[in-house]
């Protein structure tokens, strides 16, 4: 791997998706907006960037993926797998099980393949940034390539 290539750009590069990286200097780690820091730093819309959730839907993993500019919606969520019940996953759990740190995980790329829904507003956009695998890079992509790597649905997902 190149000092640039993490498994998220392997991932979209195995399929010869086209993407661009976005790299920045990060903020402090105890910071915790990593996403509204990453859409400052790159200077796009904060409703471009999104972020990845990890939850527990119904007691099996589940990644959402919201702009950074709203939260996730976890009853949405639910409703959107056709679960009933909804809960963030610890953070530590959330790293273990995609194999990234917190404020650098990714939808494309993880350790195991998740089931994942992301907000449908992203069907609005011609372009969707999402973390590259690692805090400070950022992977610009088109939506449907978003979509179809990480064989998500979209559905309303995102909240206030």
């Amino acid at each position: 791997m190149s000092a640039q290539a993490t498994p998220a750009t392997v991932a979209a590069g195995r399929t010869k998706t086209t993407y661009t990286l976005h790299p920045y200097e990060p903020g402090p780690i105890e910071g915790g907006s990593y996403g509204t820091d990453a859409a400052d730093a790159i200077g796009v819309p904060r409703e471009h960037v999104f972020k990845t959730l990890i939850a527990e839907v119904d007691g099996v993993f589940t990644v959402g993926v919201v702009p950074v500019s709203a939260s996730l919606d976890l009853k949405a969520l639910a409703a959107a797998v056709g679960g009933k019940r909804a809960s963030m996953a610890e953070p530590g759990r959330a790293e273990k099980i995609t194999g990234y740190v917190r404020g650098g995980i990714s939808p494309l790329g993880q350790r195991k393949r998740l089931r994942t829904v992301i907000d449908s507003s992203v069907n609005a956009l011609v372009a969707v940034y999402v973390s590259a695998g690692r805090r400070g890079l950022q992977m610009e992509l088109r939506p449907r390539d978003l979509i179809r790597l990480t064989e998500a649905t979209t559905a309303p997902i995102s909240g206030a």
